[in-house]
């Protein structure tokens, strides 16, 4: 039984101006934060999609938190269509493009870390400063964490296929080391 890869995290980002005003933009939008001297963008958080978004003056944004591309771009044309109705110049239809995605996974068996991190090129593994192994993948360009509880995640991603498919290689990596 193939374990299920779910997605919890889809970072995206896009350009929504040319520049914008982000006092302006804090007036505009209801839960916004505007802080300059912690942080040089505005921090929106929407509660549907709950989603973060940072916006800066360049008009670039960045989306996080959500669950797919799909909810990303409902957050991002919420947020252009309240600054279009308060008569700010946005884009329309901005290009999306997804930065990372975080997913986990359950293998289903409990790998033993210390054989992986012997037998496998590309791994950490120092159970007293972090209990799960690191895996620096080429092929998908990921980084997985293994953890002795057989749970997985997998970022650095940039589609679900990715995921698969080094989900796929890491249960052939841990079948062949437990076979030896």
């Amino acid at each position: 039984m193939e374990p299920e890869l779910k997605i919890v995290n889809v970072v995206v980002s896009t350009k929504i101006a040319d520049s914008l005003d982000l006092e302006e933009v804090a007036l505009v939008l209801e839960n916004a934060e505007y802080e300059p001297e912690q942080f040089p963008g505005l921090v929106c958080r929407l509660s549907i999609p709950k989603v973060a978004l940072l916006i800066f003056r360049s008009g670039k944004l960045n989306c996080t938190g959500a669950k797919s591309k799909e909810e990303a771009e409902i957050a991002i044309k919420k947020i252009i269509k309240e600054l279009k109705d308060a008569g700010l110049d946005v884009y329309e239809n901005p290009e999306i493009r997804i930065q990372n995605m975080v997913a986990t996974a359950d293998l289903g068996i409990e790998p033993n870390l210390d054989d992986i991190a012997l037998m496998v090129d590309n791994t950490e593994y120092e159970p007293e400063q972090f209990p799960g192994l690191v895996y620096r993948m080429d092929d998908p360009k990921v980084v997985v964490l293994i953890f002795g509880s057989g749970k997985v995640v997998i970022t650095g991603l940039k589609s679900l296929e990715d995921g698969k498919r080094a989900l796929k290689k890491i249960l052939e990596t841990i079948k062949e080391i437990q076979e030896m």
